[in-house]
């Protein structure tokens, strides 16, 4: 039975990320006073690139990249329960919890870094080296926000948290502590202002540069997994969680709409801007939040 509900956990993130990829394109598309493509395209296109064959070679390390952040948007997307207070959708969430989550999250990177690194392209040498800059100040205040959580609630497992909010959701009830972990999640969604890695036109895609073919539908398909798992998380742990599929879409489509706006209306930062707003701003409000939230 775990590995059907596996199986089913991982077919709804691989078809709700891709519906909101195509809502994304739609809807940056939009802002720009411009039409985006149908919302299936971005859906159709993984498909597509999966039986195409592979333009460049740069050896295994190369190929192992892609692999390593999909398994880790994967491993991530099955530790994270859909809802609360159901015993299907949990994945494996009874044997991991949020410190197992906290510490997948980094798998991706680190996965793309050794892909990439290999390839010689400086457009995604250039990337990567950003992300990675980028990476410590993004999570920092997002680690405060989750140790605070961990601490008021005297458990780190996702579902008790969440279940926990039953009368005053925690993006209401600790906004010091929901305002720093937003910043850093627009960072971990991709977003403007702190869209380094990927930049558009100053990097040329950034990591993405030199792959094509199946490792480059491996990167979109991991994409979209990794974002809805990060949006389910985000739910869990500041908007109440969900007890049902309607509550879970509407919340992670609200969130995710809130994200794509933001960076949609504020220009990009440079990576030493990103950085220093990122350890100036976000960590010192959320290291307040922590002392408030822990001493009341």
């Amino acid at each position: 039975m775990i590995l059907f509900d596996l199986f089913l956990i991982l077919l709804i993130a691989y078809s709700v990320g891709f519906l909101y990829y195509g809502l994304y394109r739609n809807i940056t598309a939009r802002f720009q006073r411009r039409f985006g493509p149908p919302i299936t395209q971005s859906f159709y296109d993984s498909i597509k690139f999966f039986s195409k064959e592979d333009s460049t070679s740069h050896g295994w390390m190369f190929y192992l990249g892609p692999i390593i952040m999909m398994t880790g948007a994967i491993t991530t997307l099955f530790f994270i329960p859909f809802f609360y207070d159901r015993a299907d959708f949990r994945g494996l969430s009874d044997y991991g919890n949020l410190f197992v989550v906290l510490y997948l999250l980094v798998v991706g990177p680190l996965g793309n870094a050794l892909g990439v690194g290999v390839s010689g392209n400086p457009f995604a040498v250039m990337g990567v080296t950003r992300g990675l800059s980028r990476l410590f100040a993004m999570e920092l205040p997002f680690y405060i926000a989750v140790i605070a959580l961990i601490s008021i609630n005297q458990s780190a497992d996702i579902a008790t948290i969440a279940s926990n909010q039953h009368e005053t959701i925690n993006a209401i009830a600790y906004p010091l502590l929901f305002i720093p972990a937003l910043f850093a999640f627009i960072g971990m969604m991709g977003q403007s202002p702190f869209d380094v890695v990927g930049a558009p036109v100053e990097v040329y895609s950034g990591p993405a540069a030199e792959f094509s073919g199946k490792f480059l539908a491996l990167l979109m398909s991991q994409g979209a997994i990794f974002s809805f798992a990060k949006l389910v998380l985000m739910v869990n742990l500041f908007l109440g969680g969900a007890s049902g599929f309607m509550e879970l879409l509407l919340k992670t489509f609200l969130l995710f709409l809130f994200v794509i706006a933001f960076g949609s209306l504020y220009g990009r930062f440079k990576t030493p801007q990103s950085i220093d707003f990122l350890l100036k701003v976000p960590t010192v409000i959320a290291i307040v939040g922590l002392i408030l939230a822990t001493w009341s």
